[in-house]
């Protein structure tokens, strides 16, 4: 467990940003008077997302790799984050839904059937709890594994001609 210390520390500090951007969208009124921008503005929280990817594979580059880490150690390293992000999105998409944003869902429903962008009946498919976790589950798990594949490029030691094979991790 000690060898994925650094893994879990990052996929808990990403689901408590997390929680906190929702709380920040309710702040702003994205979840109700001013839903019609929720799904542009939930686009920005790609950035604090790659910059937490980024950080999280130099970390375990500078504190297990000792400063020498091969492009396929930052992509299990990131591949590892994201399964324990993806294991904890249900438990952070029930917290946000039942307790930083209850009312989300009919906002949602309410806007989407006022502005005839769906049926009552296809936003309430589209719009509850359990089509949200598995939205967030497989989303978190593809966005994890393309921002991994890609950071890795960035975060590894340029000439890892010396650098100790996945074995490692």
């Amino acid at each position: 467990m000690n060898k994925y210390k650094i893994e879990l520390k990052w996929a808990i500090i990403y689901c408590i940003m997390v929680l906190l951007w929702m709380l920040l969208e309710v702040i702003l009124g994205l979840h109700s008077e001013h839903i019609d921008l929720h799904m542009v503005t939930t686009m920005f929280f790609l950035i604090p997302m790659i910059l937490l990817y980024i950080y999280a594979l130099l970390d375990k580059k500078r504190n297990f790799y000792s400063g020498k880490m091969s492009y396929m150690q930052g992509f299990v390293t990131g591949i590892i984050i994201t399964v324990i992000i993806t294991l904890l999105s249900p438990f952070t998409q029930y917290i946000t839904s039942e307790f930083i944003t209850p009312d989300f869902f009919t906002n949602a429903i309410e806007y989407a059937t006022s502005t005839a962008q769906m049926t009552p009946e296809k936003a309430q498919k589209h719009f509850n709890l359990t089509n949200y976790i598995i939205q967030g589950f497989f989303g978190s798990l593809v966005m994890g594994i393309v921002f991994s594949a890609i950071i890795a490029i960035f975060t590894r030691t340029k000439s890892d001609t010396n650098v100790n094979n996945v074995s490692d991790n």
